[in-house]
């Protein structure tokens, strides 16, 4: 009786599944669903299943709202309810929508959840995005992929205004960016998994993991994420007869000769989330691969992380809470990451022969490897990274009111700060931008800088009212640090938010100016002196007068304030000015 009712249950779950089919499936593996065909397949498990919740939310450069569909298997979809008791995982698909793995493998896992196939989670919810790039994925075609293997068609990377969503999350010159803030601060994830599909080396893995860089997530969390969590997915996939592998993110150069940890900044989907102390994961599976294998390996992937979630659930709540309350604490900050050649693992990896072959198109030496001659060697991988900068942790920012960009961002990803009531003098620390580089070509429409240096001073600053003070003692510290600081590789000055302080606005006739220089030099002593030393140092500054005045005028009353400062000021803990902060 026992074995007829196994039985019996078990054809039933496989009939109900059979009752599901995604068109994935349906196209023995050939195909991705599309937009349409997605949302449809949610809505139908949504009304047929109440553990399955579809809700629309913002909207995107498409027009079109993104979806967000939460499995819980107890029917419970208010956040702040399930975050008490429960861990969440946060599922983004079709960022690039070219890389649709990701898109299919879903689907099924939640019907396989739903219809019992799989084991449910009693104290994990799922929370998908079905497809964040919408107008990608509406400009479907069949050719963009250049070096992919299937699906038959598929979306395009360029979200409907061409933006690149996974380097948005920052400037947020997208509206799907900010419906993304709106989600994720609404759901508050603890674990974040981003499906991919990966470029570059070819090698014997389906798939890779990018898990968020553990040096820059730091402390508790760092070390869990890289000494359990990572070691226990392998681990899972492997009894899963899966290999997997970091991913490799070389193109010229076979792996073998040694490769490092990606670098995910903030502008990434999983750089951004970490800014919340969320684990975050890139699954990224290899191109050449066949797509029905690459699907496959996705949802065993995403099903292994859910049991490991599941598992070590009482863990991953505990250290991130103490990881968010100890943010709270910190009393100096980490930019500009490096690799750290001193520390390294090393991978038994699976790759295949590069040769040097003389190319049939070019006649020049090309990059070919070779799947008749497979090989397991040991690999250098460089997993550990150094910052080069420091700052101190300020208490407070002022963010002047004139500066609605800034602000906009701010509350779109639920900063907290308090207007100034009244015109207010305060003693702050404001910065002198001192050098920065500029990228000469157009990247994610902006002309983006980097290798930005300042020079700090204490001074006497007017502020309005309405002008805003923003306390870095709350959830969002580090990425009040890493948009606001402007050393950081991803913050608003690097992206161009403040580039008219980089102009100046006045100038001078020379020759007007030249009786007020010469009467600066009569009446200082000490200027006459370094201009002095400044010709006979430089022998272009010598042959040229107008440099020469610009130099003086530089260091006349007439010279503009705003020129190269930095319009964000920074409140030291203990200041005087410190004391405005609430209690």
């Amino acid at each position: 009786m026992a074995l007829v009712l196994f039985i019996s249950c078990e054809s039933e779950t496989q009939d109900e599944k059979s009752s599901y089919p995604t068109h994935f499936e349906l196209s023995d593996g050939k195909e991705t669903a599309t937009y349409q065909q997605t949302i449809d397949y949610y809505i139908r498990l949504a009304k047929e299943f109440p553990e399955i919740n579809l809700h629309t939310i913002g909207t995107t450069d498409s027009g079109y709202p993104l979806h967000m569909v939460t499995y819980n298997p107890d029917g419970d979809f208010n956040y702040e309810n399930i975050r008490k008791e429960k861990t969440i995982i946060l599922i983004n698909n079709g960022i690039h929508p070219g890389e649709s793995d990701g898109i299919d493998a879903t689907m099924m896992l939640y019907r396989d959840f739903a219809t019992g196939e799989l084991n449910l989670p009693k104290k994990t919810v799922l929370v998908t995005i079905p497809i964040y790039n919408i107008g990608g994925s509406l400009n479907r075609n069949s050719t963009t992929r250049a070096n992919q293997n299937g699906p038959e068609e598929y979306g395009f990377r360029g979200n409907a205004q061409n933006y690149d969503l996974n380097r948005d999350f920052v400037k947020m010159d997208t509206q799907n960016a900010k419906t993304f803030a709106q989600i994720f601060h609404m759901v508050k994830p603890d674990v974040f998994i981003d499906n991919h599909v990966s470029n570059g080396a070819d090698y014997q893995y389906t798939l890779t993991h990018l898990f968020t860089q553990h040096n820059k997530l730091g402390g508790k969390m760092g070390q869990y994420l890289h000494k359990t969590l990572m070691p226990n997915l392998e681990d899972s996939l492997s009894d899963k007869e899966w290999d997997i592998t970091p991913y490799v993110n070389v193109f010229n150069t076979p792996p073998e000769m040694g490769f490092s940890q990606f670098m995910d900044h903030p502008r990434y989907s999983t750089g951004y989330t970490t800014l919340w102390s969320t684990l975050g994961l890139m699954v990224e599976t290899h191109m050449l691969k066949p797509y029905k294998q690459r699907v496959v390996g996705t949802y065993d992937l995403m099903h292994s992380l859910i049991e490991i979630v599941e598992a070590e659930h009482e863990n991953i709540r505990t250290v991130r809470k103490e990881t968010l309350e100890n943010n709270l604490e910190l009393s100096e900050y980490y930019f500009n990451w490096a690799v750290d050649t001193t520390q390294t693992s090393i991978l038994n990896f699976k790759g295949y022969e590069a040769e040097t072959l003389v190319s049939e198109v070019t006649g020049l030496p090309r990059l070919k490897y070779n799947r008749e001659k497979p090989f397991t060697k040991e690999t250098v991988y460089m997993d550990h990274y150094y910052p080069l900068d420091t700052v101190i942790v300020p208490a407070a920012y002022i963010v002047k009111k004139s500066w609605k960009k800034v602000i906009e961002r701010l509350d779109a990803n639920k900063i907290q700060y308090t207007p100034l009531k009244k015109d207010t003098t305060l003693s702050v620390e404001a910065y002198k931008i001192t050098g920065y580089d500029t990228r000469r070509a157009p990247y994610e429409g902006h002309y983006l800088h980097s290798n930005t240096t300042v020079e700090a001073k204490t001074k006497q600053v007017q502020f309005r009212e309405g002008d805003i003070l923003v306390p870095t003692q709350q959830p969002g510290i580090r990425y009040l640090l890493e948009t606001l600081e402007p050393q950081g590789a991803d913050s608003f000055f690097n992206w161009n938010f403040f580039d008219t302080v980089l102009q100046r606005k006045e100038g001078f006739s020379p020759y007007v100016f030249e009786d007020v220089a010469l009467e600066m030099l009569q009446k200082d002593s000490i200027l006459l002196q370094e201009f002095g030393t400044k010709k006979e140092g430089d022998l272009n500054f010598a042959n040229n007068w107008y440099a020469q005045l610009n130099w003086i005028f530089e260091r006349s009353e007439h010279f503009e304030e705003a020129y190269l400062a930095y319009p964000i000021y920074r409140i030291e803990k203990n200041s005087d000015a410190s004391r405005l902060l609430p209690k």
